[in-house]
């Protein structure tokens, strides 16, 4: 056999998670095009909305799918069923216009999007832990996917912009229907189950360690949503770039970010966690406040670079680290509130990303999102010592 069962199911579950990420990044090069089409204005506040109805769910969700799992002891069949909704509700949005939907009408279909696509994400990523082979490893798998995803996401995203606005939208849900075949197929391997959905979210909350790779989880999806629509924004208007430039520049972030997960993934079972998070992270602060600085598109380029290696080094180690110090029959549970933190992380890069670009410039709106990250890894850095991991 070239694969046997358990490295099928890796692959499997890391084409799953590649394609959700995949899905919702190519929306983000043309999200100004996209609104439009929705029958809002293409400005930078309809574009937070739309983008942030997503987060919403996504925030709202993510505790309940992950304690059903833990619950019931299942997580296949939930992945299943939470990506067949996620494509379903992908083409709801697309047909909007057609069906004569307001914008406000599409914005309710994109919540149950968000709901449903949340679910499909945390457990896949839920049942990747549950494989053995090192934590390392199979976060590095997810975190190739997850770059991958983003990182072809968004040039491709963009030329389909500029074939048709809504073409996202279609592409997304076909290819969430495709990912619900794939997750069919993937052996559950779910240890047993906490006993009640309430009994899996205490056992969280008496978990209190989790709560440092959750902050780092919060400022390095703060960033990514800073990116998603302010990095996008500032890309257009800065160098007066369209929608497939632009999913162009974001790719060379997004590229070092996909191929160097895995092997720095594996890199933190071989030296420890903290020097990667810790260092990546305050190295990776610096990086996204220099794009801003770039006097051209090319140093912008190289910019964007050195911030998908950091991201690289750091995003895999965080990862790793909740299924360190999850229990096994508590990691639907705990890796949601992984997603849930880095979900308010993003929530609060698009939505406070827009509102500092609006109010004072895009300099200043880079600067406190690239501090955050250095301010968030400096305060925690004594708590992630004190956890004993190394």
């Amino acid at each position: 056999m070239l694969f046997d069962d358990e490295e099928r199911d890796r692959l499997a579950l890391s084409a799953v998670v590649f394609v959700v990420l995949f899905a919702q990044i190519l929306l983000y090069p043309g999200i100004a095009d996209l609104v439009e089409a929705l029958g809002a204005s293409p400005e930078l506040n309809a574009g937070a909305v739309f983008i942030g109805t997503e987060f919403a769910a996504y925030i709202l969700f993510a505790a309940v799918w992950g304690a059903l799992s833990d619950s019931s002891g299942r997580r296949v069949p939930l992945v299943v069923a939470a990506a067949v909704v996620a494509s379903v509700a992908y083409l709801g949005v697309a047909l909007a216009p057609l069906l004569g939907l307001p914008f406000e009408g599409a914005l309710v279909l994109r919540f149950v999007q968000g709901a449903a696509t949340v679910g499909a994400f945390s457990l896949a990523l839920t049942t990747l832990m549950d494989l053995g082979g090192g934590h390392g490893r199979n976060m590095g798998a997810a975190g190739v996917s997850i770059g991958a995803g983003v990182a072809l996401g968004a040039p491709v995203g963009g030329f389909l912009t500029e074939m048709d606005a809504l073409a996202p939208l279609y592409a997304a849900g076909a290819l969430l229907a495709v990912s619900a075949v794939l997750c069919a197929t993937v052996d559950d391997r779910a240890p047993s189950g906490e006993r009640g959905v309430g009994r899996a979210l205490r056992r969280l909350v008496k978990t209190p360690s989790l709560s440092v790779p959750y902050a780092f989880g919060f400022v390095d999806r703060l960033t990514a949503g800073f990116f998603a629509l302010v990095g996008t924004f500032y890309f257009r208007e800065t160098f007066a770039l369209g929608p497939a430039e632009t999913g162009v520049t974001l790719a060379f972030f997004f590229a070092p970010f996909a191929l160097l997960q895995y092997p720095l993934g594996r890199l933190s079972d071989r030296v420890g966690r903290v020097p990667p998070v810790v260092v990546g992270s305050l190295l990776y602060g610096v990086a996204v406040f220099s794009v801003s600085l770039a006097p051209s598109l090319t140093t912008a380029r190289v910019a964007m670079l050195a911030v998908g290696v950091l991201g690289a080094l750091v995003a895999p180690a965080t990862m790793a680290l909740v299924t360190d110090l999850s229990p096994p029959e508590g990691r639907g549970a705990a890796m949601a509130g992984f997603n849930i933190a880095g979900s308010l992380g993003f929530l609060f890069g698009v939505v406070g990303g827009a509102v500092l670009a609006e109010a004072y410039d895009f300099s200043v709106a880079f600067a406190v999102v690239g501090g955050s990250e250095v301010v968030v890894a400096l305060v925690a850095l004594p708590f992630l010592l004190r956890l004993g991991v190394k």
